[in-house]
């Protein structure tokens, strides 16, 4: 959304010379008609104006003969890829944002498909044994196993590249060298790469006490596992992230259990209740994280921790680690039926 609209408002009474003097000035190609209470009363484009000369209107008549009185909207908090949509469907160059009636901003189509790239550092665990996963990872680490045509690795990369995000920190253990062959500095992939290495397994958060005195001291950083294959939107994980002020966020799945039995509940020696193999709901970790300075910095260099202990230590502290449900795809390849599931999904996922 761009923060420019406020420089293409005018009222309605001003002229069709000084719409057309905005829309000159201006790279927005759109006049913004509001009231004194902020309310939009209509939108002028250039071919709003031509349309106009072409009936005998002169520049110094007033807006209101040429201006759209009912445009398209739309409420502020709309997704980008539907406000795309929208701007296709309708063949329109921009959009309105409304909020409570009120005008709030403007998106473009321009803008929505130029993605914005973001400092925040990326913390890619990529240092296990995968033994769950022999023989294939006997010779190969689990990361750079192929689904599909490329390395797990290589994916999530790709696909945090093309949501903007430039600068990579890789934590390493075993066969390191097949990582750091495949990808060099990250040039060739969009990215920029640093290499950290762990002597001896530090678990799912010690990576951090090799990188925090690397990274700058006002960026969140995500930290996610190297063998997930997933479609979730890292853009809107990092803006919940600072909207929620969070120390720390962690994504979840929901998972679903089914009981293979009938659940018998008792009170005393009496059946209270009878449910025939009930189904319960849980949320589990999916291995993606924003942390926050104050919580990375925490980690010494060189100590054991797993990241649900970090946050755990974090929440009693000052009760600012948040949740982010997932509902999009998500596969931790872990067991060989998960790593035969990924290569059935890349097909129909597009992401490969």
């Amino acid at each position: 959304m761009t923060e420019k609209w406020k420089s293409v408002t005018l009222s309605a009474t001003s002229t069709i010379r000084e719409a057309l003097e905005i829309i000159n000035r201006e790279a927005l190609r759109v006049a913004l008609v509001v009231d004194k209470d902020r309310n939009l009363v209509g939108v002028v484009t250039d071919g709003d104006i031509r349309r106009g000369l072409l009936k005998n209107l002169s520049l110094s008549d007033g807006i209101a003969l040429v201006m759209n009185t009912n445009p398209t909207t739309a409420e502020s908090g709309t997704p980008k890829q539907d406000l795309v949509e929208l701007m296709q469907r309708k063949g329109i160059i921009s959009v309105p944002l409304l909020k409570n009636g009120k005008i709030v901003g403007l998106e473009t189509l321009q803008s929505a498909l130029t993605r914005p790239t973001y400092p925040n550092p990326v913390l890619i665990m990529a240092g296990g044994f995968g033994t769950r996963l022999k023989p294939l990872t006997d010779d190969c680490p689990k990361p750079m196993l192929k689904i599909g045509q490329r390395p797990i690795l290589e994916t999530l990369i790709m696909q945090m590249v093309k949501c903007g995000f430039e600068h990579f920190y890789v934590s390493t253990h075993y066969m390191p060298e097949k990582i750091h062959s495949h990808f060099g500095d990250g040039k060739n992939f969009g990215a920029n790469i640093t290499y950290v290495h762990e002597d001896v397994p530090l678990g799912t958060g010690g990576a951090l006490g090799l990188v925090k005195d690397k990274l700058q001291d006002d960026l969140p950083l995500i930290v996610i596992n190297g063998d997930v294959l997933t479609t979730v939107n890292f853009e809107r994980l990092l803006e919940f992230h600072l909207i929620n002020q969070a120390d720390a966020t962690m994504c979840v799945r929901e998972y679903e259990y089914q009981v293979p039995y009938g659940v018998i509940t008792t009170k005393g020696k009496k059946i209270s209740g009878m449910v025939e193999k009930p189904v319960q709901h849980f949320f589990v970790n999916a291995g993606i994280y924003v942390v926050s300075p104050a919580v990375y910095k925490s980690v010494e260099p060189n100590s054991h921790i797993d990241m649900p202990a970090l946050l755990e230590k974090h929440m009693h502290a000052r009760d600012r680690v948040y949740t982010f449900p997932i509902h999009e795809y998500w596969l931790d390849i872990g067991r060989m039926d998960e790593f035969n599931k990924a290569q059935s999904d890349i097909e129909v996922l597009g992401i490969n």
